[in-house]
C-alpha cells in the first residue's frame, strides 16, 4: 500500500507582538530625548586628548569666536532658574525693565550675546532668527563698557542667593574659544574671571585620537 505523503506548509512566525514592542520603544525614546539647541556662536575648538566631561548643572560657558568677521563673546547659563534670577539682577543694575513675557522667554535661552540695550529685541526673536550670523553683537567687555564683568558678577550673586535655600554649591566656569582665535581675546576673559577671584575654570576642547606609541 502506497504511503500518503503529507503536505508540509512553510512555517510562519507572528511578528505582531515584536513590532508593537519596537514601536513602543521608539516612541519612548522620541518623547524622552532632548533636542540639541543650535549654538548661537559656533566655534571650532582646539583638539585635545583629555576626556573630562563638563557638569550638567551649575555651568557657565563663555564662548569666544568670530561672527560676521568680528570678535564676539557669548554667555551660556546652564540652569534655567539661575538665568531668570540673573536677568532680574541685571535689570536692577542697568535700570532696564523687561516684561514678564520677556523674562520668561529669556529663561529658555541657553546662550546669548547681546548688549543690555539690545537684549529685549533679541529675546523677542524666534530661535532661528536669533542664532543667525551677525544678529547678536556680542557682550561688551571694553574697559569703559564691561558688561561681561557685570554678567559674571550677577550670575554668581544669583547662584549664591539660591545656594542659601537649596545648597547648590559654587558655579563652574568654562571658556570655549575658537582654535583660530587670537590669545589676547581669550586672555581678556581670563583676566575678568581672575579679577573676581575665579581662578579655577575649564577650557573646552575637541577630542582627538591619542598618538600611537
Amino acid at each position: 500500500m502506497a504511503k500518503i505523503k503529507t503536505r508540509k506548509n512553510a512555517a510562519s512566525i507572528d511578528m505582531t507582538a515584536m513590532c508593537d514592542v519596537a514601536f513602543l520603544l521608539l516612541t519612548f525614546f522620541i518623547l524622552t530625548a532632548t533636542a540639541k539647541q543650535p549654538e548661537a556662536l559656533p566655534v571650532v575648538t582646539p583638539a585635545s586628548t583629555v576626556q573630562t566631561k563638563l557638569p550638567e548643572t551649575g555651568l557657565i560657558t563663555l564662548t569666544v569666536g568670530k561672527d560676521a568677521d568680528k570678535n564676539k563673546v557669548f554667555m551660556g547659563i546652564k540652569d534655567r532658574d539661575i538665568r531668570a534670577s540673573t536677568l532680574k539682577l541685571m535689570e536692577d543694575k542697568y535700570g532696564i525693565k523687561f516684561s514678564p513675557e520677556e523674562s520668561a522667554q529669556f529663561a529658555l535661552i541657553e546662550e546669548f550675546g547681546a548688549p543690555m540695550q539690545d537684549l529685549s529685541s533679541v529675546i523677542k526673536m524666534k530661535s532661528a532668527d536669533r542664532n543667525k550670523t551677525g544678529v547678536q553683537a556680542g557682550i561688551p567687555l571694553d574697559s569703559l563698557n564691561n558688561q561681561l564683568k557685570d554678567w559674571i558678577y550677577t550670575v554668581r550673586q544669583a547662584n549664591a542667593d539660591m545656594d542659601l535655600i537649596d545648597k547648590r554649591g559654587q558655579l563652574n566656569f568654562a571658556i570655549k574659544g575658537d582654535a583660530q582665535q587670537e590669545y589676547p581675546q581669550i586672555r581678556k576673559i581670563m583676566d575678568i574671571l581672575q579679577d573676581q577671584d575665579i581662578n579655577n575654570f575649564s577650557l573646552v576642547t575637541g577630542l582627538r585620537a591619542r598618538p600611537k606609541n
